[in-house]
C-alpha cells in the first residue's frame, strides 16, 4: 500500500521516546530520528499533529509525592512538555518541516496561544503543529490532552509511540516472561483489565468519540510510516465495542 490510511494523525510522543537509551533529557540521535520519521509521513501527504510528554524532565506524580503541591507540580510537568516541543520544532525546521508550537498556556513570546481553528489551518497548509502544555490544567495528563486535541481537531487516529514497547501487553514484559501482545483491544478492556495503555480520562474520551488509538515502538525506524501506510504493527485499540 503506498496511499496513506489517514489523512490527519495526533502523533503522541512520552518523554521517555525523546530521552532514548540515556533515561533522561533529551537525546539528540533520538531526536533527529523521530524528526526524520515525521517527515517521511508529511512527504506523504498527511496532516500532523504532535503531542509530546515531559516525564523526561518532569513528572508531576512524582513530584507531588516528594512533598510539592500536586497542582504546582502538574504545572512543573507542563513546562517541561514545552522544552520538549522546542526542541522537536528545532530538529523538524532543520530539516525543512514547517512547524507551529502551540501551548495552552500562553507564552507568546516563545509560542502561539493554542486556538482550535488556526491549529487546524496550519495542519491543512501542511505545517506540523506540536501542542505543548498539555490542557494547561492541573491533574490531566498529556495521553488526555492527545485524546482531547484528537477530539477537536478531528484527527483519524492516535499514533502512541512508545520507547522501547511494540505494543500492549498482557501484563508487563520486563517483570513477566509469560507475558502476551494483544493484536487489537477495546477501550473497555483497557478499562476493565487495568493495562495501563493511557489513563482513564483518556481511554474514556477516545472510547466517546470512537477515535481508534495504535501503539507501537518509535525506536524502530520507519514506523510511524508504516502505520500511517494501514501495516499490522503493534496493538490497534478501538474506539468503541461495535
Amino acid at each position: 500500500m503506498t496511499k496513506p490510511k489517514y489523512d490527519r494523525i495526533v502523533l503522541k510522543l512520552s518523554g521517555e521516546a525523546l530521552a532514548g537509551d540515556i533515561g533522561f533529557g533529551i537525546e539528540a540521535n533520538m531526536m533527529t530520528s523521530i524528526a526524520s520519521q515525521v517527515k517521511e509521513v508529511v512527504d506523504l501527504g498527511v496532516e500532523v499533529a504532535i503531542v509530546v510528554g515531559g516525564g523526561n524532565i518532569w513528572r508531576g506524580i512524582s513530584g507531588s509525592s516528594k512533598g510539592i503541591d500536586r497542582a504546582t507540580a502538574d504545572y512543573m510537568g507542563m513546562l517541561a512538555t514545552v522544552m520538549n516541543s522546542l526542541a522537536l520544532q528545532d530538529a523538524l525546521e532543520k530539516i525543512e518541516v514547517p512547524t507551529r508550537v502551540q501551548t495552552s498556556i500562553e507564552m507568546k513570546q516563545i509560542a502561539e496561544p493554542y486556538i482550535r481553528r488556526r491549529s487546524i489551518r496550519h495542519l491543512e497548509k501542511g505545517r506540523v503543529v506540536i501542542f505543548a502544555s498539555g490542557t494547561g490544567n492541573p491533574f490531566f495528563s498529556t495521553d488526555t490532552t492527545a485524546a482531547l486535541r484528537a477530539a477537536e481537531i478531528e484527527a483519524e487516529v492516535i499514533l502512541m509511540a512508545k520507547n522501547n514497547v511494540d505494543g500492549v501487553y498482557s501484563s508487563d514484559p520486563k517483570k513477566d516472561p509469560n507475558a502476551k501482545k494483544l493484536d487489537s483491544l477495546t477501550y473497555l478492556d483497557v478499562l476493565n483489565q487495568n493495562l495501563g495503555v493511557m489513563d482513564s480520562t483518556a481511554s474514556s474520551l477516545c472510547m466517546d468519540n470512537n477515535i481508534p488509538l495504535i501503539v507501537f515502538s518509535i525506536t524502530e525506524k520507519g514506523n510511524i510510516k508504516r502505520v500511517v501506510l494501514g501495516e499490522k504493527i503493534g496493538t490497534n485499540i478501538k474506539g468503541s465495542v461495535s
